[in-house]
């Protein structure tokens, strides 16, 4: 069945104790006694009596089929310039609704039936957040308000990567002030540290259908600022990467997942730092699925010795760009995994492609088949389709089954 969104709770308690212990204490700074974002203690109760601890998949069972289920959806970056939080405040005054004058929900709303089917959902906050009232600013020193963030929970995110170039574009109180907007919204969050203890230890979630899943993210750069500490964010390294995904395996993980946030902005092809990070973690044994973004272009998929990479997601929600097409579109990724013996492997990678119309600014579904067919113009939908389904098969995705994610209206 799917999930209802008022009453999932896609993190352990533990990280929603850290999430409430983190909004109470933010101020106390990096050197405060914020525990970690990401990590979880505990787990299920080992009692003949317990209900099982993995129950069923929101995918369903046309999905799913038998035996125990888990459906990921993974999407790129969220990045917020002033056309769109000019397009909240005109939504808010519309709606009445959103937080401090902005409502971001109309923007992505669309994205809706494509979280619905997922167990697990996380999005990349791409650059710092704001305090609500601002100020705000875009490019190239990011600081946006946070109120995308309670939207993109309504929509059905349960925790956003982190670790990009621009994560300490506003220094440490950026990464602070974000790391308490995801936590007052109840997302979960990795990637940006407060403490150094809590950047070596795995972020690992539970899904709301109870399957635990690590996710390891880094990025390959910070736009030439150093940083005050070296921990201060993840950063784009497979051996520190492999390390921290068997220190999850030990902590209990079910599935571990490699976000990169790395490429040549615009490009439509990997480039050489994507694709031998990318193998060496595949290669390790140690990631179930690895997923990036950054490029603001959506990159092919590719499946290397039997795991998905999917090397770029495109943006999410971003401003028109009049010079690169491929700025304006991204994919929302699903992937169906299943159990056998005691190994996760993904049974199903679908995709669904997407792109962003301005008048009002809106997240439009343009798949052959989707639940919002009049969102985007015919003809712009049928021309950013054709594009972003050459590019995701350019490394032979369709051949291996990957298949575009198609839901009805």
């Amino acid at each position: 069945m799917p999930r209802s969104a008022t009453v999932h709770r896609a993190v352990t308690a533990a990280t929603l104790g850290l999430a409430l212990a983190l909004a109470g204490c933010a101020s106390d700074g990096p050197g405060g006694t914020a525990p970690s974002g990401g990590g979880e203690t505990g787990g299920p109760s080992s009692s003949p009596s317990a209900a099982p601890r993995i129950t069923e998949s929101a995918a369903g069972k046309d999905a799913c089929g038998e035996g125990e289920c888990f459906s990921l959806s993974v999407s790129g970056d969220f990045l917020l310039h002033e056309g769109l939080w000019r397009q909240a405040e005109a939504d808010a005054r519309t709606t009445g609704g959103g937080q401090d004058g902005l409502d971001f929900g109309p923007l992505i709303a669309a994205q809706k039936p494509y979280l619905a089917q997922a167990d697990l959902s996380m999005c990349q906050m791409e650059t710092p957040l704001a305090d609500a009232k601002g100020p705000y600013s875009a490019y190239p020193s990011f600081n946006v308000p946070p109120q995308i963030l309670p939207a993109a929970k309504a929509a059905g995110y349960d925790a956003c990567t982190m670790a990009s170039n621009h994560t300490i574009d506003q220094g440490v109180p950026g990464v602070e002030r974000t790391r308490k907007a995801l936590a007052a919204a109840k997302l979960g969050s990795t990637g940006g540290n407060l403490t150094e203890a809590e950047s070596k230890k795995p972020a690992i979630f539970t899904s709301s259908n109870g399957v635990k899943v690590a996710v390891v993210t880094g990025t390959y750069g910070l736009n030439g600022i150093e940083p005050d500490v070296p921990w201060r964010v993840d950063t784009l390294d497979a051996p520190t990467m492999i390390a921290k995904a068997k220190a999850a395996r030990a902590a209990g993980a079910d599935i571990v997942l490699a976000n990169m946030h790395a490429g040549e902005e615009y490009a439509s092809v990997p480039n050489e730092e994507q694709t031998t990070t990318a193998h060496a973690l595949v290669d390790s044994g140690q990631f179930d699925l690895i997923y990036g973004e950054h490029t603001h272009s959506v990159l092919p998929i590719e499946k290397y010795k039997g795991t998905w990479i999917v090397y770029g997601l495109g943006n999410n929600l971003t401003e028109l760009s009049p010079w690169y097409p491929v700025n304006n579109e991204g994919l929302m990724v699903n992937a169906v995994f299943g159990k056998k013996g005691e190994k996760w492997t993904v049974t199903t990678l679908r995709w669904a492609p997407s792109l962003i119309v301005k008048d009002p600014y809106r997240w439009c579904p343009v798949g052959t088949v989707n639940p919002a067919p009049t969102c985007a113009p015919a003809a712009a939908a049928a021309e950013s389709r054709a594009r972003t389904t050459e590019t995701v098969n350019s490394m032979g995705a369709d051949k291996d089954g990957a298949v575009e994610w198609k839901i009805a209206p």
